[in-house]
């Protein structure tokens, strides 16, 4: 199994970067040097974009589900992809920044600090209704903060030119966006991978970790400082896009026969897939306006979503 979603996540980058083949014939038939120029310039920074954020979108819910023993918490529920675009929109908008490194640790600082009121308000094993609870109202504050700096920006305009990458999206990003994001997000992918044991033995119990040397107060801080930089600084350039998250661990655990540390592989692999797929639903639908990405997963999203509420409820109830 694994080794299909190697292949399929290969294929789908190779159709992601060559599709739609038409603008490239007509670049090849002006000048033969065009075709590069559209590669280099416009579609590898969004292929690179749209596989980076969807793996980064997989692991940070899987650990982030680790660390809350709850299917329920994801990148967008928790309301770090919120905190992280009301940073990324007060640094760009309020505070004048327009570097891309700047813009992501806006966007990192704006996660971390809605991470951190999660845990102050839910706690680190609540349960599933109360960190839904929680997270929803921390992700409804965040939203109604970011249209509140939006509509009183300096810019007249903030609020118009926000409103596609609010939503998501991967059109017209440079090289220079793709690393601001993507190398911050992958050093925090790799450190939160290192700490996939650990998770595995936090869901044994925090008494029995703590009896072999683990810290769980720690791990907690590692885990929520980590996912908060990696998700932040995807959302600084490419804009708050839900459900991947949440979808893509479902499927990891499954993967890593219940593991929840080991699940943060196939979790960053099937997230990558799946936003790869958007992303190109996108770009196939002929229509003048495009599609925010965000739309195209809320739409396979939320049935999940759904769907998971509904078997947890069932559970307590039995």
């Amino acid at each position: 199994m694994r080794l299909v979603i190697a292949i399929l996540l290969l294929l789908l980058a190779a159709a992601h970067l060559l599709l739609p083949l038409g603008p490239l014939r007509e670049a090849q038939a002006i000048a033969p040097g065009l075709v590069q120029l559209i590669l280099v310039e416009l579609r590898v920074p969004r292929t690179l974009l749209v596989l980076g954020y969807g793996a980064v979108l997989g692991a940070s819910g899987a650990a982030l589900q680790a660390m809350f023993a709850n299917p329920l918490a994801s990148p967008d529920i928790s309301g770090a992809s919120s905190g992280a675009a009301l940073g990324a929109v007060l640094g760009g908008y309020w505070l004048g920044f327009s570097q891309p490194l700047a813009l992501a640790a806006c966007g990192a600082a704006g996660a971390l600090g809605t991470l951190a009121l999660l845990v102050a308000l839910a706690g680190r094993r609540s349960e599933p209704a109360t960190l839904l609870l929680a997270g929803l109202a921390i992700s409804l504050a965040a939203g109604a903060a970011t249209s509140l700096a939006l509509a009183l920006a300096p810019s007249p305009f903030a609020f118009y030119d926000a409103f596609d990458w609010l939503m998501g999206s991967f059109t017209d990003r440079s090289l220079a966006q793709a690393a601001a994001a993507l190398v911050p997000a992958s050093i925090a992918i790799l450190l939160l991978l290192r700490r996939a044991r650990a998770l595995d033995l936090l869901a044994l119990g925090e008494d029995v970790a703590a009896s072999i040397g683990l810290r769980p107060q720690r791990l907690a801080l590692e885990v929520i400082a980590l996912t908060a930089i990696a998700v932040g600084a995807c959302v600084s350039v490419a804009g708050a896009i839900g459900f991947v998250g949440l979808v893509a661990p479902f499927f990891g655990r499954r993967l890593s026969r219940g593991h929840p540390g080991r699940a943060m592989v196939p979790a960053a692999a099937i997230g990558a897939i799946l936003l790869t797929i958007a992303d190109l639903i996108v770009r196939a639908v002929p229509l003048d306006r495009p599609i925010p990405v965000g739309v195209i997963t809320a739409l396979f999203g939320t049935p999940m979503f759904v769907w998971l509420v509904v078997t947890m409820r069932r559970r307590v109830t039995a």
